[in-house]
C-alpha cells in the first residue's frame, strides 16, 4: 500500500497525518511505471464524494484517456490526459493507494475509486477518513485553481535557493516557521520537514521570518543554510520513504521531546511547543 498511513506512536502524534512531499513523490513514483501510458479502460466511483463530490462527468471524462505522464506539484498529483485535461488527486490525512492485477474477493470498505487500467492493472484509492481529493482540470486549468495556482517554487527545483527564499521572507514578520508552512513561499513543506529544516540549519522556529533577508529582499546567510537544509531533508526523506519515513527514531527533532540533541556537541534536549496550532520540535540551546 502506498500512502500516508501512520501508526499512532504516542499523544502528540495523530493516528493520520497529512503527507508531506517526500511521501507523495514516493506514491508518484510508484504509480508512474502504471499509469504512464495506459488506457483507463474504467472507472468505479463506490460512493458520491470524497472531500467533495467528484466532478461532473467524471467517470465519463476519464474513461478511454491515456495518461501521458504523472507528475507532483507540491502534494498534488497530476495525471496528464490524451483529452487534455489534468487528473487531480491529493491524499488528505489517510488515502493511500495499491496496485493489483487481481481484484478477486471482497473489497475494503474504504476502497473508494478503482482505475481499471489498459495493461490489466488496477489502481486503488483507498480513504478511510474520506479528505482525499480528486478533481478534473478543463486543459490551462491548473492556473486558475484555488490552490495549485498560487503555490510556491518546489523546494527541490533549481529555482529554489537561498535568494527565493529570502524574497519570499522578506517584510514577514511572522515566525519563520509559520512562514515556512505557507505554501505560497514554498510548496509541499509541512510540518515534519520543517521542523526537521530548522533544526538542521540551526535556526530557531520563533525566529522573525524577516531576518533572514535583508531589508531589500537580498539573502542573508542563514536564508542560504535554510534553502540547503530543506533539500538536504527532503532528498534524505525521499531516500529512506518506503522503509517508512514517520519512525521517530529517522528525525533530528520531531516528535523527540524531552530526548538530547542530535547535534555534535550540543548539550541540549529536544522541546515542543505549540505554534499556528502545530506542534514544534526544536533544540533552544543550537537553534538560533
Amino acid at each position: 500500500m502506498i500512502g500516508s498511513r501512520l501508526p499512532r506512536t504516542g499523544p502528540l502524534i495523530e493516528q493520520y497525518t497529512v503527507p508531506e512531499l517526500p511521501e507523495v513523490e514516493i506514491v508518484r513514483r510508484e504509480l508512474s511505471p502504471v499509469m504512464t501510458g495506459a488506457r483507463i479502460e474504467k472507472v468505479e466511483l463506490r460512493r458520491p464524494d470524497l472531500r467533495a463530490p467528484f466532478p461532473r462527468g467524471f467517470r465519463a471524462r476519464l474513461e478511454g484517456q491515456t495518461v501521458g505522464r504523472l507528475e507532483r506539484r507540491a502534494k498534488y498529483l497530476l495525471a496528464a490526459l490524451s483529452s487534455g485535461e489534468t487528473l487531480v488527486m491529493h491524499l488528505g490525512m489517510s488515502g493511500s493507494f495499491r496496485i493489483t492485477h487481481d481484484l478477486a474477493g471482497e473489497p475494503d470498505r474504504h476502497d473508494h475509486v478503482v482505475f481499471h487500467l489498459s495493461s490489466g492493472a488496477a489502481v486503488i484509492f483507498n480513504d478511510p477518513r474520506r479528505f482525499g481529493v480528486m478533481d478534473l482540470l478543463r486543459p490551462g486549468g491548473l492556473a486558475a485553481h484555488p490552490a495549485l495556482g498560487k503555490l510556491g517554487p518546489e523546494p527541490l527545483s533549481d529555482g529554489f535557493d537561498g535568494a527565493a527564499l529570502a524574497r519570499a521572507c522578506a517584510g514577514r514578520t511572522t515566525s519563520l516557521k509559520v512562514a515556512l508552512l505557507d505554501q505560497r513561499v514554498v510548496s509541499g513543506l509541512g510540518n515534519i520537514y520543517v521542523s526537521e529544516a530548522l533544526h538542521l540549519a540551526g535556526l530557531s522556529p520563533r525566529r522573525r521570518a524577516s531576518t533572514i533577508a535583508t531589508p531589500s529582499g537580498a539573502p542573508r546567510e542563514a536564508a542560504h543554510h535554510l534553502a540547503a537544509a530543506i533539500k538536504q531533508v527532503l532528498e534524505e526523506a525521499i531516500a529512506r520513504a518506503s522503509g517508512g519515513a514517520y519512525r521517530s527514531s529517522r528525525f533530528r527533532v520531531y516528535d523527540r521531546e524531552g530526548a538530547r540533541c542530535r547535534r555534535r556537541g550540543c548539550p541540549g534536549s529536544i522541546r515542543r511547543r505549540t505554534q499556528a496550532g502545530r506542534s514544534t520540535f526544536y533544540c533552544a540551546v543550537c537553534q538560533r
